[in-house]
């Protein structure tokens, strides 16, 4: 959670008015190689800003909401580089959202878990954490993604990989009501599966901002959250033409939306890791995957049934392998409520592979 006090940090309100800048320049002059790096750069440090400004109003409201304000934050940023894309070519983009989500996935319960297991391990030897609240964000992540990843490859309405606009509404429904139902465990009736006595996390009980501040928050979360979305309409082509220049597969644009997306929330976990908090650091990382298709599915299926836009959610055999091997060694490896460094070893392992496989399928 971001300090809480009434001067906010400097960066939060330079990277927006970078952003707008850059964006103006672009409108005037074009978008240059040089300008796409710089805009690449700011559109990193716009999303670092938002989530700031989004942690001071959630800490201002208070639980439930203040979870699901950050949310809903992260998953504007996630649905609005989707959606930027796949408007743009509907066809040719029409499996954007399933890249993205499962990359979050795999980026979350391999990668970011994976850091925080090795950094904590060789740092304190074993850290430990709760397994009611490890085990519930667990059994949510799979109902959600075999629902919704796995289940349109067996369905026999619509050929392949999609489902029919019913079968999408569903599929978009049932998400929420799993995300909202793990809301209200983590925030309301259980807390204290989610919560340490040893994580000693000051920011915790740090006083809430004043209204003032919230509001001025609320309003640079807006500007920020905007200017993100045209950023990341103007640097489409130049991202598309990188990979094109690698002989890099379409699913890789989403690795990177999921990357730059959740690059706030790993550093935060990395963060809660090293410092002995593994709780705080598997709540971050596990609600933000939850968030990713929770969220992030019903958002783009409503758009897609509202465009009639083309949407592929069904993975491949490859991928599906990978997420069911995901899955089941999160169970085991969180299984016991102690880590030690293997555990992060082998999900980096799982990671490694996921992205070796995505770059040379």
């Amino acid at each position: 959670m971001a300090t809480q006090n009434d001067s906010a940090p400097w960066w939060s309100w330079v990277w927006p008015a970078a952003a707008w800048a850059t964006i103006l320049v672009a409108g005037f002059l074009g978008v240059s190689p040089a300008l796409a790096a710089v805009a690449g750069v700011v559109l990193i440090g716009t999303v670092f800003a938002a989530v700031h400004h989004a942690e001071v109003i959630a800490h201002r409201i208070g639980e439930p909401f203040g979870t699901l304000v950050l949310a809903v934050a992260v998953t504007v940023i996630e649905v609005a580089l989707i959606l930027s894309i796949m408007v743009a070519a509907p066809e040719a983009k029409a499996g954007l959202a399933r890249d993205t989500v499962y990359a979050a996935v795999m980026i979350v319960c391999n990668g970011i878990v994976g850091l925080s297991l090795l950094i904590g391990g060789v740092r304190h030897h074993e850290q430990g954490f709760q397994l009611q609240g490890a085990s519930a964000a667990l059994a949510v992540l799979a109902a959600m993604t075999m629902l919704t990843l796995v289940v349109p490859n067996v369905t026999t309405s619509a050929p392949g990989p999609e489902f029919t606009k019913a079968q999408l509404a569903f599929a978009g429904i049932v998400s929420l009501v799993l995300y909202c139902g793990f809301l209200f465990v983590r925030s309301v009736s259980h807390r204290d599966y989610f919560l340490a006595a040893s994580d000693g996390n000051e920011d915790a009980h740090a006083p809430p901002p004043s209204l003032s501040v919230a509001t001025v928050s609320m309003i640079a979360l807006v500007s920020s959250l905007v200017s993100v979305v045209v950023l990341a309409k103007l640097l489409t082509p130049s991202v598309e033409a990188a990979l094109a220049a690698v002989s890099a597969p379409k699913s890789v644009v989403g690795i990177v939306i999921a990357g730059v997306v959740l690059l706030p929330e790993c550093l935060a976990a990395l963060r809660a890791a090293r410092a002995n908090r593994l709780q705080t650091s598997l709540n971050l990382a596990l609600g933000s995957a939850l968030a990713s298709i929770g969220l992030t599915i019903p958002a783009v299926a409503a758009v897609a049934i509202a465009m009639d836009l083309p949407l592929q959610l069904g993975l491949g055999v490859k991928d599906e392998v990978m997420l069911a091997l995901t899955l089941f060694l999160g169970v085991i490896t969180l299984g016991t409520g102690r880590t030690t460094v293997l555990q992060g070893v082998i999900h980096l392992t799982i990671f490694a592979s996921f992205v070796f496989f995505a770059i040379i399928p």
